[in-house]
């Protein structure tokens, strides 16, 4: 049976990098189709700028999740991001790279949130420079998404309203309060996904959804 999961993320949420394996492990499911929803949530009016205490709260919020889920995050991410004065917390840019992937080829969004999250995480890179986002989609071969994302035209920017915005509403219609927020669409309804399996038996959390 073929059956659509609706995935609402944002990009600079340490528990959707957490979740990661599991939307790969769903995306390689026969018969499932993966819709992905850019939220917003740490973008515009939920932007911010770090300081030393975000930057503690944030750390072990991370440690958290690396305990939880295995995914890595480094030391050069703690000192090159959390802990560098004048950088923000914003996902508004990754929102906007991962927008133009949708244009471009949007079957590899979820491979583009993997590289932008790891260059996060792991190579400890400040992933709301538009130049760094650029330098991410040319290595994963995603040249055309990164020529939409120097350009930034109208049209980009309006589709990536369109999509924070429907996220939005898909929130709202489910009740969920945060990000990573999963919904399953059976018989023309919307049902929320309990999203705890996820973090720690991946693998049995996607195949479950897939033949349940």
């Amino acid at each position: 049976m073929s059956r659509t999961i609706h995935y609402i993320y944002d990009p600079l949420c340490g528990w959707c990098y957490g979740a990661l394996p599991a939307l790969q492990a769903l995306q390689a499911q026969t018969g499932i189709t993966l819709q992905m929803h850019p939220s917003g949530l740490f973008s515009g009016a939920g932007a911010r700028p770090m300081d030393s205490e975000f930057a503690t709260y944030a750390w072990r919020n991370d440690q958290r999740i690396a305990s939880l889920t295995g995914q890595r995050f480094t030391e050069r991410y703690r000192s090159q991001i959390l802990e560098t004065a004048g950088l923000r917390f914003d996902s508004g840019p990754a929102t906007l790279a991962l927008t133009a992937v949708h244009l471009a080829q949007p079957e590899r969004e979820l491979d583009a949130l993997q590289a932008i999250q790891q260059t996060r995480y792991i190579d400890g890179l400040d992933t709301t420079r538009t130049d760094v986002l650029v330098t991410v989609l040319q290595a994963q071969g995603l040249g055309t998404a990164a020529t939409l994302l120097t350009a930034s035209d109208e049209n980009l920017q309006a589709h990536n309203l369109a999509r924070v915005e429907q996220a939005r509403s898909l929130m709202q219609q489910l009740g969920a309060r945060g990000v990573p927020s999963l919904a399953v669409n059976m018989d023309n309804q919307l049902y929320t996904i309990d999203t705890s399996e996820a973090y720690t038996n991946p693998q049995a959390f996607a195949h479950q959804l897939a033949t349940a």
